[in-house]
């Protein structure tokens, strides 16, 4: 069998962020296929003999990555398993390492599904990797029915966690109390430890032995029941967590309020002294708006489209970076932080905007308050095909005026098709609906003058989007 014709009709398809499908159709076979195209499609382009995987929580996880691995052996190529690690500390160790690795992650998307994310030596591949792999054909031996089983290595969880260290003083976090919501996040044995190391005092919560979905741009209302409770409860400095595979951040105030992602990486780009960004369309318009940064380039959502961006911004500006409305932030130049060096990491990481955040010495509602007080609110309508949702798109682009109408605007809008449908009114509200790269879902992004209103916004949008 051929790599190209077993993935074709495998009915995995890439996203936003790597290659998803139902955990059903990752067969062993079809895993193997994904990994032996993936190493052939970058082989005349870099050299070595070694390929890194990790995994995340997800019961399904461990036999894909022995699939893949079995796969990867069949090119004579050395397999490092480093476990349940966060993406990305699998992707810094083996950039620092000059090899591939691949993570086997469904992320947030349901429990019935999973997915592959692959890293060059260089890090995170583009779109035109993803259609290398989808294009290459290559013949390779089907698997046996019994797997080989994978020996950990740690190094990885070492190196991530001393990434962060060396940045700053030991003490830096000393007096502050944070909560770790843990629930099956593939990071939450790092995360009190790296904290404690800083200085702060940690407390564990929620911590789950079945898989959790957490989505960081559709937090549930149990979840934002849950950091007020716990908030009052503690006394909190402020909470934190991750999605599963621990590349996008959740956090929470001292009062228990979780920030928007893209606020969160606002936030930290202005606390590195960033210069250039990359960011997806969805991302709050504060961040122009705050006036801190020479360049801002909007993108289609997923990291690959920002990644894109950074060869051409790093020819004008020394340091540039990305984020995303889930909170990823991608570092995509070396920088300076605290005088010491911190390489760069281009790919989605949930650490380091939260260390930038937790080592400011006023509070993060004190924070909030010196940025630009535009308010953003997502959510989404589940089971709901991609097919459904483009011609719904395609039918509200030609309909919008009377689409606005039902939602009781009757002003001049704009119309921005670049992911999805974007609204901008004169008021100022956005409206921007986009099927998601992951999952059978519709998106609805919204922006507005007040949290309540952009929730609302959301709300009524949905509501008349699933009749």
């Amino acid at each position: 069998m051929d790599t190209r014709t077993l993935i074709a009709q495998s009915g995995i398809a890439f996203g936003t962020s790597g290659a998803r499908g139902l955990v059903s159709d990752f067969t062993p076979d079809v895993n193997a296929a994904f990994a032996i195209a993936f190493i052939n499609s970058i082989s005349d382009d870099f050299e070595f003999d070694t390929v890194a995987i990790a995994i995340d929580n997800r019961p399904s996880s461990y036999a894909i990555a022995q699939a893949c691995a079995a796969g990867i052996k069949q090119l004579n190529q050395n397999v490092i398993y480093y476990g349940v690690i966060p993406t990305p500390a699998l992707a810094y160790k083996a950039m620092q390492d000059g090899m591939p690795c691949i993570m086997v992650t469904g992320s947030h998307i349901p429990f019935d599904r999973n997915g592959l994310k692959f890293y060059r030596p260089d890090g995170e591949i583009t779109k035109a990797d993803e259609q290398a792999i989808l294009n290459i054909a290559v013949t390779f031996t089907p698997l046996a029915d019994e797997l080989e089983e994978l020996s950990l290595n740690n190094d990885a969880s070492r190196a991530y966690i001393e990434r962060y260290q060396q940045l700053f003083d030991n003490k830096i976090l000393a007096g502050k109390h944070i909560g770790i919501y843990e629930h099956s996040s593939a990071g939450r044995d790092i995360y009190s430890y790296l904290f404690e190391s800083l200085g702060a005092k940690t407390t564990s919560l929620g911590r789950s032995d079945e898989f959790v979905p957490i989505d960081t741009e559709a937090v549930s209302e149990e979840d934002k029941q849950r950091a007020l409770d716990w908030s009052k409860q503690y006394g909190f400095d402020a909470l934190y967590s991750t999605d599963g595979d621990g590349d996008r951040p959740l956090i929470a105030d001292e009062n228990g309020n979780w920030l928007r992602g893209d606020i969160l990486g606002l936030l930290c780009s202005q606390q590195l002294g960033i210069e250039a960004l990359a960011v997806p369309v969805s991302c709050n318009s504060a961040i122009e708006q705050s006036q801190n940064f020479t360049t801002v380039v909007r993108t289609k959502i997923g990291s690959p489209y920002v990644i894109a961006e950074f060869s051409e911004l790093a020819k004008k500006s020394k340091t540039v970076a990305g984020f995303e409305a889930n909170g990823g932030y991608l570092l995509g130049s070396d920088i300076k932080v605290n005088s010491k060096n911190l390489k760069a990491l281009p790919t989605r990481d949930a650490l380091l905007p939260a260390l930038m955040l937790l080592a400011q010495r006023v509070s993060i509602s004190m924070q909030l308050k010196e940025i630009p007080q535009r308010f953003t609110a997502s959510d989404r309508l589940q089971n709901f095909s991609r097919d459904k949702s483009e011609r719904l798109i395609e039918q509200l682009t030609v309909s919008a005026t009377q689409f606005l109408a039902n939602l009781d605007y009757k002003q001049d809008f704009q119309i921005n098709n670049i992911d999805g449908l974007r609204i901008t009114l004169e008021c100022g509200d956005i409206i921007h609906l986009r099927p998601s790269g992951n999952a059978p879902e519709l998106r609805c992004y919204s922006e507005s003058s007040s949290q309540a209103k952009a929730s609302k916004i959301v709300s009524m949008t949905l509501k008349a989007c699933g009749k």
